[in-house]
């Protein structure tokens, strides 16, 4: 499994920390459009996001549901049909719920930084530091609270659940 160190944060000022962010970016963003689609699972969290009709990528992770800087366990798998796979696992394991969203991806080195305009929810960032092998988690910890400090970022405002957790579920 793949690993990173991540924060969850309702944005206080939007354009402002997306043009913090900017400044501090390897790449002009990436503007996604996505829609995830959470399944019933007895552990951690499955979801298929589809980025558009002939692609998409299946998701498992896991990581604690608590607020501040943690680490989250992922696989991603890329997904050629995620109509069919989406009504395959909707039939065998049921509908979690659903979110979609907007959203801007900028990376700086190893971390990605998400900014988020979630659908019936708002906006929000997110700061995933990909870990590789062997490498010290702390200093990629440290790393996440320093961009946080630059973008005005406070760990106490950080969000512990996942968006589908924060809006009632419903069918798709």
């Amino acid at each position: 499994m793949s690993s990173n160190i991540e924060v969850k944060v309702k944005a206080s000022n939007f354009l402002r920390q997306m043009s913090i962010a900017e400044g501090i970016s390897d790449a002009t963003p990436e503007v996604l459009h996505q829609e995830d689609t959470f399944f019933n699972v007895p552990q951690g969290r499955l979801k298929l996001r589809v980025l558009g009709t002939e692609v998409g990528e299946l998701i498992f992770y896991d990581r604690p549901d608590r607020g501040g800087v943690k680490e989250s366990n992922y696989i991603i798998s890329k997904i050629p049909d995620p109509a069919s796979l989406k009504v395959a696992l909707a039939s065998a394991l049921g509908i979690a719920g659903s979110v979609r969203k907007k959203r801007y991806l900028f990376r700086s080195g190893q971390t990605r930084i998400h900014f988020d305009e979630v659908e019936g929810l708002g906006e929000f960032i997110e700061l995933e530091y990909v870990i590789k092998e062997g490498q010290d988690r702390g200093k990629a910890e440290e790393f996440v609270k320093g961009l946080m400090r630059k973008l005005g970022v406070l760990e106490k405002d950080s969000i512990s659940n996942a968006y589908v957790d924060l809006i009632k579920p419903h069918a798709v």
